[in-house]
């Protein structure tokens, strides 16, 4: 019986190198290997990671610098290559669009000529820029391409909200979509705690000070450059948001998560990427959700889509 969960991770920067250790945190793979244009960053981050698996506590992953041929046999791709936005620079991530563009076209012009059956899992910023491009300029089945999209901003819409009401955020549910960036938006209309109706949070636990929606989102958008201000970059709860993808397609968890794909009519949307919620299984996207939105989360929706659109057309993205 063959158990073998082999995942290559293009790009063995700050992000890159992230993924690969919570990879081996929650024991998600047998062989890991690292490729990056850095070949002595890659064997680096490969060999540190290796050590630890000594410990008693680890899986014997065989972590190693890698190379494109790595991709014929992997199971899953993870894409963290090209640059991302430094402390002090303008805080959106869509003027990355025509660099990682280009960058993203010779990475998976690598990738197809070696297998069109691995998972990918995209990160690399702009996010939804990044995923059009390998979605739509190249002959690869778009189940299997899915980017980590608005997972993490919801992950951070939980641990705001959770720590307003001083609550455990995996009993907060609901969804954060659109844009991975600036134009990400709540879907209010999604959320509550354990159950309980988000219009009832303050009741239930006695808050005096009304929860502020505006307030609640300017936070969600503004904190990710504070911490890349404060810590220079980001790279923990992305990794987070990667191995939660990763986990779905290795179980065949059919969960359903918000994570960017090219959007083929919902909501009167074409020619981008965006996040829904959708539904991650072991052949990747069985299916995304148009789920109902308000008026207003409508609005945001379309908003999300034309600022995408436009860094597209900007890159000279069709």
């Amino acid at each position: 019986m063959n158990n073998r969960r082999k995942i290559v991770v293009i790009g063995a920067s700050n992000v890159g190198s992230a993924v690969a250790n919570k990879i081996a945190d929650f024991q998600l793979a047998t062989e890991v290997a690292l490729i990056d244009l850095n070949e002595d960053k890659a064997w680096g981050e490969a060999k540190d990671s290796s050590h630890a698996t000594s410990c008693v506590y680890s899986t014997n992953i065989k972590f190693h610098l890698g190379d494109y041929d790595d991709c014929k046999d992997a199971n899953i791709i993870v894409i963290t290559a090209g640059p991302s936005i430094r402390p002090g620079e303008t805080p959106d991530r869509l003027k990355l669009a025509g660099t990682n563009a280009k960058i993203m076209q010779s990475v998976f012009g690598e990738i197809v000529k070696r297998t069109k059956s691995a998972m990918i899992i995209m990160i690399t910023n702009p996010l939804d820029v990044a995923t059009y491009v390998v979605s739509t300029q190249f002959d690869y089945p778009r189940n299997l391409i899915l980017g980590t999209g608005t997972m993490l901003e919801t992950y951070r819409f939980r641990r705001i909200l959770a720590d307003k009401y001083q609550v455990d955020p995996k009993n907060i549910n609901g969804y954060v979509l659109g844009e991975h960036g600036n134009a990400a938006f709540v879907a209010w209309s999604t959320t509550g705690c354990a159950g309980f109706p988000i219009g009832d949070l303050d009741e239930y636990f006695h808050k005096t000070e009304k929860l502020s929606h505006e307030a609640v989102e300017q936070e969600l958008v503004q904190v990710a450059y504070d911490v890349i201000n404060r810590k220079g970059f980001t790279n923990t709860g992305i990794a987070m948001a990667a191995c939660r993808f990763i986990k779905s397609v290795l179980y065949d968890e059919h969960t359903i998560l918000p994570c960017s794909a090219v959007l083929e009519g919902e909501y009167g949307i074409k020619d981008v990427a965006l996040s829904l919620p959708r539904m991650v299984c072991a052949d990747g996207i069985m299916r995304s959700f148009e789920i109902h939105l308000t008026d207003d989360e409508l609005e945001k929706m379309h908003k999300a889509a034309q600022s995408v659109r436009s860094a597209l057309d900007g890159a000279g993205i069709k």
